[in-house]
């Protein structure tokens, strides 16, 4: 993780000092403690170096209340344009607003921002995201009993997540075929409240569960401590999303089942050059094709990506071809 940190601080220190004057845009992040926000801060960074803009950071840290500070502090840089990936969506709107009546323009990414009007949303398939979680899940263990974990209430996509999954689950449970012991959200997406909540279910179901889904990376490592104490690491069928290094070394050794790959260098691209198209009063229409509907006020344009499933068989092609992941990374020197 510090090396990633590292590589973040030298980006930004280099994207201010090459920045065109007066093309300013800024980026609130919700934290950097997980590695894929690590990487879309990066890309968003080197990719706003190449386009010649200068870009302010922010990281709130989990904390609403800091990152409406912080897109306070961005409007008071001159930042014209904001990328907002929200701590919590609805929480974030007050921020909104106000940068708003300054003429700022908004670009959620990746978490909806809800219950007020903005530019534009980049994100993931998010549907998408839980059916391939469901689907992996389901056809490798289509009966017994489920521990099933949802993101963190704050972030719009969870139950966006959870409800694709439950697209290819729910079937199963009304049929018979599986018991769900537990659904429960994880707390601020951290890996240890989903370890205790894994914990507390084990306990429950006196340790017969053959599959958790867990919408992340970070919630399957909490998971998947959980099961380890138990002996149950590679026995029980996990779920993941980010396809980070971790989950891939896990996914190596068999005791996390699947990731989603969300391509963080694509998404990052597509939210800056739509930044810069906004500085300019330039059309986005080619980019969004397409409008997310869960707002409560109005239909956002947006960029939707896709994503795909990654575990033991696919891994290398999809991860180390496509120059996503090093193989070093994974496996070391």
């Amino acid at each position: 993780m510090k090396r990633w940190m590292f590589a973040v601080m030298a980006a930004v220190m280099f994207a201010g000092a090459f920045a065109a004057a007066g093309e300013v845009i800024g980026v609130a992040m919700p934290t950097q403690s997980e590695e894929r926000w690590v990487l879309d801060l990066q890309t968003m960074v080197s990719e706003g170096r190449k386009l010649g803009l200068d870009v302010r950071t922010q990281i709130a840290r989990n904390d609403q209340m800091q990152q409406n500070n912080q897109i306070d502090q961005l409007v008071a840089q001159g930042c014209r344009v904001i990328i907002i990936a929200p701590h919590d969506g609805d929480s974030a709107a007050a921020a909104v607003n106000k940068a708003r009546q300054d003429g700022v323009k908004i670009i959620a990414y990746d978490r909806l921002i809800t219950n007020c009007e903005y530019e534009a949303f980049a994100g993931f398939n998010s549907v998408q995201i839980g059916n391939l979680q469901g689907k992996w899940l389901t056809e490798r263990a289509p009966k017994g009993n489920y521990i099933c974990l949802s993101g963190a209430p704050t972030d719009f996509n969870s139950q966006i997540y959870h409800d694709g999954a439950m697209e290819y689950i729910r079937p199963l449970v009304d049929k018979g075929d599986i018991t769900i012991v537990v659904d429960q959200p994880v707390i601020d997406w951290q890996p240890v409240n989903a370890q205790r909540i894994v914990e507390n279910a084990l306990t429950k179901a006196n340790n017969d569960v053959v599959a958790v889904l867990a919408p992340n990376d970070g919630t399957a490592g909490g998971a998947i401590a959980a099961l380890e104490a138990q002996g149950l690491a590679g026995k029980v069928f996990v779920s993941g999303q980010d396809a980070e290094v971790s989950a891939i070394q896990r996914i190596v050794r068999g005791v996390q089942g699947m990731t989603v790959l969300v391509d963080t260098r694509e998404l990052g691209k597509a939210a800056v050059t739509m930044a810069q198209r906004m500085l300019r009063n330039e059309p986005i229409d080619d980019l969004t094709k397409g409008h997310v509907e869960y707002n409560g006020v109005m239909d956002i344009p947006a960029v939707l990506l896709d994503t795909a499933s990654v575990d033991i068989t696919n891994y290398g092609e999809l991860l180390f071809d496509s120059g996503y992941m090093k193989r070093e990374d994974v496996f070391g020197d």
